[in-house]
Formats: C-alpha cells, structure tokens, sequence
C-alpha cells in the first residue's frame, strides 16, 4: 500500500494533459493529495482527471483570459491550496504569436504562470504555508532577460535562446515570489526535473527532431524519473529551506544563469511582468 505522505493537501498540477505533470498528478493522488489538473487539450487531460478523482480544468496558456478563467475556476473549487505545480510549457515558434499578441516562449513559460500564481496568491495564503514548485531547465543557461524589451519587439527571437529565457525566468519569478511572499506562508522553489523523454517539443519542428525519434532514447530519461523531482518537493511542501532555491533534479542551487541572482532583473521582471497583465 502506497504511503498517504500527502493526504490532507490540496495540490494544482499544470500542464498535466501528459508527461511528467499527468504522471506527478498520478503519483501525488496516489499518496493522499486532492489534486486538481489542468491543461490545453480535454482529451488528453480527462483520463488523467479521472485517474486522480477530479473534473478536468481545460486553459490554453497561449491565451490569458483562459488563465484569468483557470484561476476563479479553482477558487470556486478549493477553499485552500497547498502546492501549486507551475509545470505547463514548452518550447514554440517565435514567429506564431499567441492570442493575445506575445511572444509564445515568453508568454506560456512566464507570463501565464505568473498571472495564475498571483491570482492564486490568496489561496496559496489561506493555507497558512504553501509550495509553489516552477518547473525550470537547465537551458536558463542560455537566456537573457532584456527588461526594456521582454517581448521582442525590438529584437529578433529564436526559438532556442527566447525558450531559455522563458526558463531563466521561472527561476527570477521564484526568487521574485520568495521576497515578496515568504510572510504569507508561501515556499517558492524552482526545478530542472532532467531530460524528458515526453511530448516536450511537439510545437517545435527543431525540438522534434529528438523528442519524436528513436534519438530521444539516448538523450533523455523516461517520464516517471522526470516527475520524481517534482513529486520530492512537494512532499516536502513548505519547507523555509526550499524557499528561492533552484534545484537539478534532486540536488538544490543547480547551474544557473547570473541573471538569477540579480536583484534588479527579479524586482524588474515582476514589476514589468505585472503591468503586462493588468495587475496592481
């Protein structure tokens, strides 16, 4: 019988139509955890919705009023949230815009998990201490946050560099999370989980090219070992040790871009980042 290591705590899984979120949803349910599951596809999030015990929560992150929508449709359905799993993401085509005009790396990797997570805040709060996990890559190596130009309107994005710079800023919104909020109770930690051998990539030709050959075999690992991570830190939910922390798989401060640590790129984006969406 599975240990109950989560039982009692309320738990959102993003991007969790497939891949390491359907499989930490899956393992956390298992463990105790009420979890709620959200992604953009309904077919693909439904059996696991149903593998978990709860109703699907469909949002495209490409579209923000879809996230705005995500965040009241949790709130009518928890009174509290004990870990928010900011897992959704991927990496586009810089040249295909999202609905609400932006760059598509910039906006599916930041600017819909920082709109969820705020309007969430209250929730997470309401728990007393709370986890919010960002589910990050070793590719922030990579990234430059340019904060007069955030979305590329006066320079060239490419895919690779501007998924990077998605990356890099999950981690800048932990440590922005992390000053702002620990007085509320809430643990902000962000995680590469390892090379995945998933549906990662499918809205990129390049990335495909390893993710949907036989060539992903001998670059990354499978699913479950990927969402292990993941399911670490939650169990370990607020932890005070946890909180800005950038975490390799298991092992805590892993490599990442100097940006990370910059107090004037994490007070800027967060600033920056709130304007865009509307937020005070």
């Amino acid at each position: 019988m599975t240990e109950q290591t989560m039982a009692g705590r309320t738990v959102l899984v993003t991007g969790a139509s497939d891949g390491i979120g359907a499989e930490a949803a899956r393992v956390l349910a298992a463990r105790g955890a009420m979890v709620h599951v959200t992604g953009r596809s309904l077919d693909k999030l439904r059996p696991v919705a149903e593998a978990v015990g709860t109703e699907p929560l469909v949002a495209d992150f490409s579209r923000l009023d879809d996230v705005r929508r995500l965040a009241e449709q949790v709130a009518e359905r928890v009174g509290t949230l004990d870990v928010l799993m900011n897992n959704a993401g991927g990496t586009f085509s810089p040249s295909r815009l999202t609905a609400d005009g932006h760059e598509p790396n910039f906006q599916v990797n930041h600017v819909a998990p920082f709109l969820l997570t705020n309007l969430l805040h209250p929730k997470l709060a309401a728990a007393g201490r709370s986890l919010v996990v960002n589910t990050s890559s070793i590719a922030n190596l990579m990234g430059k946050v340019v904060l007069d130009d955030l979305d590329y309107e006066h320079r060239t994005a490419r895919e690779f560099p501007a998924y990077g710079t998605g990356k890099l800023m999950n981690i800048v919104f932990t440590r922005g999370a992390s000053v702002r909020w620990s007085g509320d109770g809430i643990v902000s930690v962000a995680v590469h989980p390892g090379p995945v051998g998933s549906s990662f990539g499918r809205d990129s030709r390049v990335v495909g090219l390893l993710y949907r050959t036989p060539l992903k075999r001998f670059a990354t690992i499978s699913v479950p070992d990927g969402a292990a991570p993941l399911v670490a830190l939650a169990e370990r939910g607020a932890d005070q040790d946890l909180d800005g922390r950038y975490f390799s798989r298991f092992t805590p401060d892993g490599r990442e871009n100097k940006q990370a640590s910059d107090r004037a790129i994490i007070d800027g984006l967060w600033e920056r980042s709130a304007a865009l969406v509307g937020l005070g």
